[in-house]
């Protein structure tokens, strides 16, 4: 497995992975109009595109064979900050991998990776929210250190979902 840095030129495989990964766990959660304005608006190549050229976003690949197999976004500014303890506060956006593709260490690599360039960035604390039924990324995060400080929503089309803010101090 190779870990890399995104650019522009990555955004077409970008948006295919995340709507692949997010439709194949999700997808089934929503109704058809709801997870199609949700997919153009985050995972068209046009909203990857504007997303890596985002100062305040931060790409990193996972590759294996030439193709990606996974990637993860920072926010290298405070997603909620009602929530937060740190005076630097960043937030690990998403952690995804190519459907099929989970348990062969791609969230691992990817999430040590991450913690790493937080504190490199001087991050006195991170924060994340997830799915609240999505206990198997739940328990993975809680491996990093991460716990429930919040209950949060995240919006998919006009549906809301309940999320749980987790969070870590560095």
């Amino acid at each position: 497995m190779i870990l890399r840095p995104a650019g522009s030129a990555d955004a077409p495989a970008l948006a295919r992975l995340g709507r692949d990964s997010f439709v194949a766990k999700f997808g089934d959660m929503y109704r058809p109009q709801d997870l199609s304005t949700f997919l153009e608006e985050a995972y068209s190549e046009a909203a990857i595109a504007a997303e890596l050229a985002n100062p305040q976003r931060l790409y990193h690949l996972a590759e294996r064979d030439g193709a990606l197999v996974g990637y993860c976004k920072l926010g290298l500014v405070c997603g909620f900050p009602e929530h937060a303890r740190g005076k630097h506060v960043l937030e690990l956006k998403q952690l995804y991998t190519a459907p099929g593709q989970t348990g062969g260490g791609i969230g691992k690599a990817l999430m040590d990776w991450a913690m790493a360039e937080f504190a490199a960035r001087g991050a006195d604390e991170v924060q994340l929210s997830v799915w609240s039924g999505n206990e198997g990324a739940q328990r993975f995060y809680a491996r990093y250190g991460f716990a429930k400080v919040a209950d949060v929503t995240f919006r998919v089309g006009e549906q809301l979902d309940e999320e749980f803010l987790f969070a870590r101090l560095i």
